[in-house]
């Protein structure tokens, strides 16, 4: 299928999703909040794919969201008073900033493992889809930038809610009120990327082999960390430890387990069972 704001590639259980409007530094659309939660969903629902990689190409990741997003907010009917617009703006402001957070909310919901890999500058938006993603690298020129405050506006798009579960709280405040440019570097300092590479293609290369290394695991175990680790970051430490004793006594799978010291025994590949196909929504 043809996208007009992604490339997709699935090879060796690995999805490769590419921000593909360098021309206009990969903003985003009102056909890119469509289009992502419909290829990610897509990927999961099916099982097509063991992990996710979403890379960008051009000089900046992303430089975020094109104001044409929000043209949809005051759009109306020619037979809509000016009294009638005005009292509906707020609700339909509010009902287009949820439906920009869900095609976020599908990155986490997801039940694979998302790597981000960011080029030059991640701004604004950029941020909100970075901080939804498992695992963030990037580049030695990267930087992010909370740039909605440069512009008179509070982030609202999943920033702050996933930022400030990330990072120290003081990180995320100076960020925040600064809206100042963050280096990879610093953003590795705050435990914020992972890793930082010389250039894209030296990062490329780095994380498509990690996730082929995410990949050679065993699907239904990986799925369980994900959703254990996304368990325990919103919830007390005791919900945690018996959210995963109740996962695991309906998920444990002593074939995938003794298929797993095999396979290292032996040195080959696992063969292992996969996700099964999710009911659509």
């Amino acid at each position: 299928m043809t996208y007009q704001c992604f490339d997709l590639s699935i090879q060796d259980n690995i999805a490769h999703i590419k921000l593909n409007r360098p021309e206009k530094r990969n903003s985003m659309s009102p056909e890119f909040w469509q289009e992502l939660p419909e290829i990610v969903r897509d990927i999961d629902q099916n099982a097509r794919a063991r992990v996710i990689v979403i890379s960008s190409t051009g000089p900046h990741f992303s430089s975020g969201l094109d104001v044409s997003s929000f043209t949809s907010v005051n759009q109306t009917t020619e037979d809509t008073d000016k009294k009638t617009r005005q009292l509906q703006s707020g609700t339909a402001f509010y009902q287009n900033v949820l439906f920009m957070q869900e095609s976020f909310n599908a990155i986490e919901e997801c039940r694979l493992p998302v790597l981000a890999a960011i080029q030059g500058g991640c701004i604004g938006g950029g941020v909100d889809l970075v901080t939804a993603c498992d695992i963030r690298y990037a580049t030695d020129d990267a930087f992010l930038t909370i740039f909605e405050t440069n512009i008179g506006m509070t982030a609202d798009v999943g920033t702050f809610p996933r930022l400030v579960k990330l990072i120290p709280e003081g990180h995320v405040r100076e960020m925040a009120y600064t809206g100042r440019r963050v280096t990879a570097l610093e953003a590795k300092a705050m435990g914020l990327i992972n890793e930082v590479y010389d250039d894209q293609a030296q990062m490329i290369e780095a994380v498509l082999s990690i996730a082929a290394d995410i990949a050679s695991k065993a699907p239904m175990a990986v799925y369980g960390c994900k959703k254990m680790i996304t368990y325990a970051r919103d919830h007390s430490t005791a919900d945690g430890l018996d959210y995963i004793a109740i996962w695991n006594a309906s998920h444990f799978k002593i074939e995938e387990i003794q298929e797993a010291m095999i396979a290292n025994k032996e040195q080959r590949p696992g063969e292992f069972v996969s996700l099964p196909k999710r009911q659509k929504r």
